[in-house]
């Protein structure tokens, strides 16, 4: 009905905006890097975002003992897999990568968490998620190799992109397993609790590790880039995205992925970067790819009887 679609739009409009913050923090994150050990750049942006989540969380839905009970240890199990892992990864292979590469390979986490759910959930793929997936999969290709097959030959995987390939592991692991093992827990309450922990993991790990900065001399363009992504990226970004699995479930939401480094490339072309042809066509099948699986385009003549359940 049209109430459910407008739901749907509501949801489709939020993982945009996920896909537009979480585009942005790329380029915001390989900025702080330069100032921040990457430790502290994602202890501090998680610091902040732990905490706001915390006091939404106690001032809507408040906090249930048997909730926290009942999942205590599919909580740490998660912040530490998906909060802790993938932005200490992310953070980490930013400093040997560029934010483009670092924004495609975690543009191939529709097709990563599809094949986990495929695994751990038994969820079923339907042929236009598979065809979709197909699209933006040949796109994120081409945005990365800018289309000559030299570079596919030649292509250099560099330590940078294979520590973000595992942090994008680790975050299609906590979609997955966050669905399998959370008993009655809301998206609010599993994204604050998955995120104090993996906030707190951070902070320990950066005392550890990164030698102090004097904050005086930090720009405060600095501290606007890990406000942004403390707010926008980590604390609107987990939720509306935990919202869109719920809703339209994982497949369909990790589709939303794909369009991140399309916006990644967008930015970098707006501070200077040149873009090539064949990086304009692949995020356009990015796009015709999400547009695809997600059912927002209809294929005609297609597998009647999945048509009349979208």
């Amino acid at each position: 009905g049209s109430g459910k679609q407008m739901k749907h739009l509501n949801i489709y409009i939020m993982l945009l905006g996920f896909s537009i913050f979480t585009g942005a923090t790329f380029n915001l994150a390989k900025y702080t890097v330069g100032y921040f050990s990457p430790s502290s750049s994602a202890a501090w942006r998680f610091g902040l975002a732990a905490a706001v989540m915390l006091i939404i969380l106690i001032f809507t839905e408040g906090i249930k003992k048997s909730q926290l009970r009942k999942n205590a240890v599919s909580y740490i199990v998660l912040g530490i897999i998906g909060i802790f892992g993938f932005n200490a990864l992310f953070f980490v292979g930013l400093k040997y990568t560029s934010p483009v590469n670092g924004a495609l390979i975690m543009g191939l986490n529709p097709l990563l968490t599809a094949i986990l759910a495929r695994i751990i959930l038994k969820d079923n793929m339907t042929k236009k998620q598979v065809l979709g997936i197909f699209f933006a999969f040949i796109g994120v290709l081409l945005v990365i190799t800018q289309g000559s097959i030299e570079t596919i030959k030649t292509l250099s995987i560099s330590g940078g992109d294979l520590i973000i390939f595992t942090g994008n592991v680790c975050w299609a692991l906590y979609g997955v397993l966050g669905r399998r093992f959370v008993k009655d827990g809301t998206p609010l309450s599993t994204t604050t609790y998955t995120m104090v922990i993996g906030a707190v993991s951070l902070i320990v790990v950066s005392l550890f590790t990164s030698k102090p900065v004097s904050l005086s001399n930090i720009p405060i363009g600095v501290w606007g880039a890990i406000a942004f992504m403390a707010f926008f990226t980590s604390v609107l970004g987990y939720l509306w995205w935990n919202q869109g699995i719920k809703e339209i479930g994982a497949s369909k939401t990790s589709l939303f992925f794909n369009l991140v480094p399309v916006v990644t490339m967008i930015i970098s072309f707006a501070v200077g970067t040149p873009i090539k042809v064949f990086q304009v066509i692949g995020a356009v099948l990015v796009i015709l790819g999400v547009l695809t699986a997600s059912g927002v385009i209809r294929i005609p003549k297609y597998n009647t009887k999945e048509q009349s359940a979208i």
